[in-house]
């Protein structure tokens, strides 16, 4: 059961936020929304935000259809930097989710050398990938990132991984 944000009055909006997440359990969608909802309602209609939060809740409780345009919204709107990479990995995943995978794989690949997200995007790029057929591509995407976990054979990995034939795209 999602913990209370509002009994965290003194906390900032982000903070509130951040203990609703803590908390936040996909086995009750109501409880959830009855917790999140008040918070949403804080912030400004049309706030990039909240719509980036609730398209967050819609499918963390499976809901990926009803969260594309929450996510879409939030881009659109102006969303802080950090929840701004955040929103375009989360609705790349969806996209992937609702069977459009080359619209995530074109959100996906300009992050891929992000800093930050990197890690996160080339491995739903790599799901992406695959989905389209372009195994060869997901593969390689995937070895080359686990490669430097494998203390033994990390550098044949890396080496095989370049080696393998580049797909075309669909």
């Amino acid at each position: 059961m999602p913990t209370d944000p509002a009994r965290h009055a003194d906390a900032s909006w982000d903070d509130r936020v951040a203990t609703f997440w803590a908390g936040a359990d996909d086995t009750h969608p109501e409880a959830a929304w009855a917790a999140l909802e008040p918070l949403l309602a804080e912030r400004p209609e049309g706030d990039a935000a909240a719509a980036f939060e609730r398209a967050s809740l819609h499918d963390m409780l499976g809901e990926e259809h009803a969260a594309v345009p929450h996510y879409r919204a939030a881009l659109a709107t102006g969303l802080d930097p950090e929840r701004q990479g955040y929103a375009t990995v989360q609705l790349a995943s969806t996209l992937r989710n609702v069977g459009r995978s080359d619209e995530a794989v074109a959100l996906l690949e300009p992050l891929a050398d992000d800093e930050r997200l990197g890690p996160a995007a080339r491995a739903f790029l790599a799901l992406a990938l695959h989905d389209l057929g372009r195994r060869s591509d997901a593969l390689r995407l995937v070895l080359a990132d686990h490669a430097p976990a494998v203390p033994l054979y990390g550098r044949a990995l890396a080496e095989y991984a370049a080696l393998l034939p580049r797909d075309e795209p669909a």
